[in-house]
């Protein structure tokens, strides 16, 4: 009988310990899972937009411009990549560079003008696509970010 209540106090003491060692990850482990589960996202409130330069160093003063400007969040520069078009009547082929951009929806035309007026091709890809889902801290970052886009006030 004595050695079992020894028992008991151990085990007991034992899962005190463990549950002391335990809490700070549970309460890491708590407080994102109530972080995720409390932001809620509206598909298409933000967009994918996608560019492509002749350079690494026009694709780099665009990035820059477009986030110092607030029109994204984030501006990936994907190097090398290889686009085959059809370009006044003849079959072309050159090498590139991609730009990725995360923005808010209702930013993308003030995008589109801030490219069509600072990129040097004559017709500037620019094109975007909703993004429906994805990580939640992440998407409201990009909003946190990119404000809304302004108001016109016609009075």
């Amino acid at each position: 009988m004595l050695w079992s209540a020894g028992g008991s106090v151990r085990a007991l003491v034992l899962v005190a310990l463990l549950s002391l060692c335990m809490l700070p990850l549970l309460r890491r482990f708590g407080s994102r899972m109530l972080s995720m589960a409390s932001e809620v996202y509206s598909p298409g409130t933000h967009s994918a937009a996608f560019i492509t330069c002749p350079n690494h160093t026009v694709a780099l003063e665009l990035a820059r411009g477009i986030v110092q400007r607030k029109l994204a969040a984030c501006v990936n520069i994907v190097p090398a990549i290889k686009s085959v078009y059809e370009w006044q009547g003849k079959i072309e082929e050159d090498d590139e560079v991609l730009l990725m951009i995360k923005t808010r929806s209702s930013r993308v035309s003030a995008l589109t003008e801030f490219v069509r007026s600072n990129h040097p091709y004559e017709v500037a890809e620019v094109i975007s696509l909703p993004i429906e889902q994805g990580n939640p801290p992440y998407l409201k970052w990009i909003g946190d970010v990119v404000p809304e886009e302004p108001t016109s006030t016609n009075n």
